[in-house]
């Protein structure tokens, strides 16, 4: 691995990480603080991880350095105390207990550094009923009801990738804790034990549906709501060539300019007429499918319709 270029500065300067390898939220989280300027030594154990990919493609090792050591073995645990020691931060993504059995748990780390910030990522929190099982992120926002809200209404859910539940609401969540504890150590002198449960991040990702919720606002099934594909400006629509086109033209103002240029005015007032949305889909559908999606890039080019073609990762 690339020793990183400790030249360039971020609001992280000086500040030392100390991350005990792992696979997907707890790495992106160190990722990120190495990004803003952190010094990340990972702690990598003998023969790497289960599921991890070829280091050389791994770009959630940017901007770290890297040690081997076996936790397991004797004086493993003493090593990485040794780097605690001098670090402002640890993050850590065991299951519950496997820190503490290994000698690096919150209570040994702070013997040694008092104002140590001390993040752990697990699925579903330290205690509770689900804290020993094991789960990837499909399980963590199913039981929020985050899930249960993505796709086609006569369709099983859709599966957003990991990315609602271990990086959004695991990694971002455990950086912010972090942050925060760190801004408390550097006031106080005193660290803290930051405990990221990505159930807990998922389910207060949808803060505001829950208020729509409340409010009668949102209906609890998919396809039926302003923001999940139960209108039909926005969503998604197929064009010609089979790619597709990502309409999210929601105020007045975008409403308009998108059905100017996409030459349906005579549409118009279907917007705010609820009984008229089905007609409004077919038409806009229709429109669409008349065209390539270069076309109609091309067509919303420059504009505040907001449309976007909704292109593959390469």
């Amino acid at each position: 691995m690339a020793v990183p270029d400790r030249g360039v500065n971020g609001p992280l300067a000086g500040v030392r990480v100390v991350e005990l390898a792992g696979i997907g939220p707890g790495p992106f989280a160190a990722m990120l603080l190495a990004d803003l300027g952190a010094d990340v030594v990972r702690v990598d154990r003998p023969g790497g991880g289960g599921l991890a990919i070829d280091p050389t493609y791994d770009v959630t090792n940017r901007n770290k350095r890297s040690v081997i050591v076996d936790l397991k073995a004797d004086g493993g645990a003493a090593q990485v105390l040794d780097l605690v020691e001098r670090a402002d931060i640890l993050i850590e993504g065991y299951r519950p207990g496997v820190a503490e059995r290994l000698g690096v748990g919150p209570e040994a780390c702070h013997a040694r550094n008092p104002r140590l910030v001390y993040g752990r990522m697990t699925g579903w929190g330290q205690e509770g009923p689900l804290a020993q099982r094991a789960g990837h992120d499909i399980a963590y926002i199913a039981i929020t009801g985050t899930l249960g809200m993505i796709g086609d209404p006569g369709e099983p859910p859709a599966i957003p990738a990991n990315l609602v539940g271990d990086y959004a609401g695991g990694s971002l969540y455990l950086v912010v804790g972090v942050l925060a504890a760190l801004t408390h150590a550097r006031v106080h002198g005193e660290g803290q034990v930051v405990d990221a449960a990505i159930v807990d991040g998922a389910a207060h990702l949808s803060a505001m549906i829950h208020g729509m919720l409340a409010a009668g606002g949102w209906q609890d099934r998919r396809g039926a709501n302003l923001l999940d594909g139960g209108c039909p400006f926005y969503g998604n629509y197929e064009t010609s060539d089979g790619g597709h086109m990502a309409v999210g033209a929601l105020e007045q103002q975008f409403y308009d300019e998108f059905i100017a240029l996409l030459g349906l005015a005579e549409m118009a007032p279907a917007r705010k007429d609820l009984a008229r949305w089905g007609e409004l889909r077919e038409a806009v559908a229709a429109r669409f499918k008349e065209r390539t999606r270069e076309e109609w890039t091309a067509v919303f080019e420059g504009s505040d319709a907001c449309v976007a073609p909704v292109l593959s990762l390469r």
